[in-house]
């Protein structure tokens, strides 16, 4: 076979070859909710079948993205796991009011700069999404919006009930929830994979990220 010196056929080949490489390692496909295109997903609870799905599905995703999944029956057991795994961290806050004698107190309200020396922050959400780890959290959950992307690390409490399926589910139950002024889908820590092709963790905000699973 004759080679060719074209670029563009060089070109052409090579784009071919990755299409085809993403083509034959597409994910599984999965069912839409029913009725999506007509009606949005009923809020009602979820079978234990379903709901253990849900958190296996969340724990995978959480895993390859950088994050760590931690199921606690407790408060007392975050903070037995905070004592044992998180090392002598300076300064450490908490939006849970049972998590006050191991956090900062009066740290609210404060110039968002303030909060640039954090090295642990344990934050709350409202629920988990399955289907890509996401984790909503709304600022009267943060306090400080800054928080969950300024800290060194993060640490986020989620009841088990609250793992949905997909963002479906996600964006019907933030719709009646009714008003929150600002929210924000957290799924991992901070990544970046854009130097030399090689995913980089705490590249511009937390190094890590623990969702500790309550209930």
């Amino acid at each position: 076979m004759r080679k060719t010196n074209n670029p563009i056929q060089k070109h052409m080949s090579s784009r071919a070859a990755i299409l085809a490489r993403v083509k034959n390692n597409q994910p599984e496909p999965s069912h839409l909710p029913a009725n999506h295109l007509t009606h949005p997903p009923e809020l009602a609870e979820i079978s234990s079948d379903d709901l253990g799905r849900n958190i296996e599905q969340f724990r995978t995703v959480l895993t390859n993205i950088g994050g760590a999944l931690v199921p606690v029956n407790s408060h007392e057991e975050i903070k037995q796991y905070i004592s044992q795994y998180f090392e002598g961290p300076q300064r450490v806050i908490s939006t849970l009011p049972e998590l006050a004698d191991i956090s900062e107190q009066n740290w609210e309200n404060k110039d968002p700069h303030s909060y640039e020396n954090v090295d642990l922050a344990i934050i709350k959400a409202h629920f988990g999404v399955a289907e890509n780890a996401a984790l909503w959290i709304t600022e009267e959950l943060m306090q400080q919006r800054i928080i969950p992307f300024i800290c060194q690390q993060l640490a986020v409490v989620v009841s088990r009930n609250d793992i949905l399926s997909t963002m479906h589910y996600a964006y019907s139950r933030i719709s009646s929830a009714g008003d929150y002024g600002f929210g924000a889908f957290i799924a991992g820590p901070s990544k970046t994979a854009d130097i030399e092709q090689s995913l980089v963790l705490g590249a511009h905000g937390p190094k890590g990220m623990t969702v500790f699973l309550l209930g």
